[in-house]
């Protein structure tokens, strides 16, 4: 990356703000500008994204005693507007406005910012937020490659601020006591994986590129990605089926049963061999779409552990009843996970065992973040009120070895081939056209950083 590509990205943030030295000075101050929270201080947060996911999480931090959302952002201003009435009719206060996140960093009333953007902002809005010296909670996959996830890594532990993914089966109990019972060892070595994301989509169509709407800040919107002239089937919701913003839906929806089977297998490193095969059908002449809607994907780590991943879009069985979901097997028995139940079948016979209605697990690990639905939200708010990064129940090195599986897939489903990973140095061997798809060339000034 050229030396200056750094700089011009910091030079645009700082513009907009207090007027600094540049480059490592500058992350420097920002990253001073926090203030230390205890258990029973109120904690300001902002939301950037607010149309779908990020409007979902905006209701769920609303509702938890002790936040105060202090300022909502949105580059389309149509929508930042709706979700302002919206929330202050809901909740009888109205936050503060922004349609250029780069305000809401400079404002040191906020303590921590929700990231609900689109797929390929996940990554420099994080990074920048905790050079700003905000916490982060971000939505997953936690990147759009590789490189920047490892970067978001980078930034969280230099600037010490507690950044979460999005992955919430992590704080559902009945999940995280389906984790303890594989990890028992009751069903003997778990020797493989499989998620399933079978999730029926039909075309959106074709459209020509066309004028921006008024409101929509086009050039934010798109920020580090390759630029192009809007056009309505690349915009809202369907940037996920274009490789230049999204990740289809193995990037999509799968990422969360990519996490629960990397979780069940008990892996903390990459796997060495990825396979993955498929194709968009049936809608390839009446649909822009790039990201294919069927794609079956393996997975070999270094012990010979299997992980096989199914992403089906069209119209399908389920696999034991579950279309999102997955399986394990091992040894002495194999597991049914379906949401947050689960069942286990023993031996030859299949012989019924443990369940979610059966099996009492050893403690609730989720006892400091109340219960329900806004179990992972909570558990942000509890573990940056407590200043302690280990209380997260997905820390973004988790998020971020999970968010990777879904990035290796789509690399060998592009490549048409096999291809091997070195998990230390996270390069591919004697790969460089492997190796390009790690990263992609930012737009200046939505540069990632080489140096954090």
């Amino acid at each position: 990356m050229p030396s200056n590509a750094h700089n011009l990205s910091r030079r645009e943030f700082l513009r907009h703000g207090t007027t600094v030295a540049a480059g490592a000075a500058a992350a420097s101050f920002l990253a001073g500008s926090h203030r230390v929270l205890g258990a029973n201080d109120e904690l300001v947060i902002a939301v950037i994204g607010l149309r779908g996911r990020g409007n979902g999480l905006l209701n769920d931090f609303a509702g938890i005693q002790g936040v105060r959302v202090g300022a909502l952002c949105d580059c389309d201003e149509n929508v930042l507007n709706k979700r302002a009435e919206e929330f202050e009719r809901k909740y009888g206060y109205k936050p503060k406005t922004e349609y250029d996140l780069r305000k809401v960093y400079e404002d040191k009333s906020i303590d921590a910012v929700v990231i609900g953007m689109p797929n390929h902002w996940h990554a420099l809005a994080t990074i920048w937020a905790v050079q700003g010296g905000k916490h982060v909670y971000v939505e997953k996959p936690c990147s759009h490659n590789i490189w920047e996830g490892r970067k978001m890594v980078e930034a969280a532990r230099k600037y010490d601020r507690i950044v979460q993914v999005g992955f919430q089966n992590r704080s559902i109990k009945n999940v995280r006591a389906a984790m303890e019972f594989l990890h028992s060892g009751k069903l003997g070595r778990i020797y493989m994986a499989r998620g399933l994301c079978f999730k029926p989509r039909d075309s959106f169509g074709q459209f020509p590129d066309s004028a921006v709407p008024k409101g929509v800040h086009w050039d934010l919107w798109i920020g580090p990605a390759d630029w192009y002239p809007f056009n309505e089937g690349k915009f809202h919701y369907n940037w996920h089926w274009h490789w230049n913003t999204g990740n289809g839906d193995t990037g999509n929806q799968g990422p969360h049963q990519f996490d629960v089977a990397r979780w069940g297998l008990g892996k903390t490193e990459h796997p060495v061999r990825i396979n993955s095969h498929g194709g968009y059908y049936k809608f390839q002449d009446v649909c822009s779409q790039e990201t294919p809607n069927t794609q079956t994907s393996l997975f070999e780590y270094a012990d010979g552990t299997l992980l096989e991943f199914g992403t089906r879009g069209l119209y399908t069985n389920a696999e034991d009843g579950i279309t999102i979901g997955n399986l394990f097997y091992g040894t002495e028995g194999w597991m049914h996970l379906n949401g947050s139940t689960w069942k286990t079948y023993m031996g030859r016979k299949n012989e019924p065992g443990p369940s979610s209605t059966s099996y009492e697990p050893a403690a609730d690990p989720m006892n400091l973040t109340g219960a329900g639905g806004g179990n992972h939200v909570e558990n942000f708010v509890a573990a940056v009120k407590a200043g302690k990064r280990e209380m997260l129940t997905c820390d973004i090195e988790v998020g971020f070895m999970s968010t990777c599986l879904p990035h290796l897939a789509n690399i060998a489903y592009r490549l048409g081939r096999q291809v091997i990973f070195d998990g230390k140095k996270e390069k591919f061997v004697g790969d460089p056209e492997a190796d390009k798809m790690l990263t992609r060339k930012y737009r200046p000034p939505f540069v990632v950083p080489a140096n954090i």
